[in-house]
């Protein structure tokens, strides 16, 4: 692919272990408001409805605000647990403090990024909340690698809207044709690149089916064997 130039990267997920470092998080923030609920138990309802939440407001159907509290909200109701709105508030902004102390990556992410960081302009493309983004790469060292970092609330879209792939497009003062987007998400990451005339390889780590014709790796390192 030697017409490739720049690469953008999705964050969470793609590089940045998510379901781990959060899992972390709410181990922490629950003991420190004694929170007295079976942590697997609450994981296991969470993690669907967190999911679901980021659909809507990645879909502008909610704001940042209602996916911070509503996701707690929903779960604990779900689970039958006491709370009142303070815990709710409480735990919704110690989440987002802790959740960038813990920073455990994907396998091969520093060996995959330092290696195309020799031969490409590498950026980040992410839907995720600013002053929780920004830590993330720098605590987990992965900040030296990038260019530019292109965060939705920058651009005041959230992938898959084209306006965000045209945003980063013209930050990094690159066309479509030499650019990349890599990412775990395939409606925001793949299929938002790709109806915008933006390559894709589609991170597929949970091994989903998909088409022939869609680029896609199971691991960070096998996408050496596309650039």
């Amino acid at each position: 692919m030697k017409h490739i130039n720049h690469i953008f990267f999705d964050l969470d997920h793609t590089l940045w272990d998510f379901e781990t470092n959060s899992d972390i998080a709410f181990e922490t923030i629950f003991k420190k408001h004694n929170v007295g609920l079976n942590l697997q138990k609450f994981l296991n309802y969470y993690r669907g409805i967190n999911q679901n939440y980021w659909r809507l407001y990645r879909n502008e159907k909610i704001t940042k605000e209602e996916l911070r509290v509503g996701r707690l909200r929903d779960t604990f109701v779900k689970i039958k647990y006491q709370f009142d709105n303070e815990l709710i508030d409480n735990l919704s902004i110690d989440y987002i403090e802790v959740l960038p102390n813990n920073n455990q990556l994907f396998e091969g992410a520093h060996e995959i990024l330092a290696h195309l960081y020799l031969k490409y302009k590498l950026h980040i493309i992410t839907n995720g909340f600013n002053e929780v983004q920004y830590k993330k790469l720098e605590n987990s060292g992965l900040s030296k690698y990038f260019d530019k970092i292109i965060t939705s609330e920058d651009a005041g879209v959230k992938k898959p809207n084209p306006i965000i792939f045209n945003y980063a497009l013209d930050i990094a003062d690159a066309t479509s044709k030499e650019s990349i987007m890599i990412g775990d998400n395939w409606e925001a990451d793949v299929m938002g690149a790709i109806n915008n005339g933006i390559d894709a390889i589609y991170f597929n780590y949970k091994k989903q089916p998909v088409s022939e014709n869609i680029k896609s790796v199971n691991q960070l390192l096998e996408i050496k064997q596309y650039l």
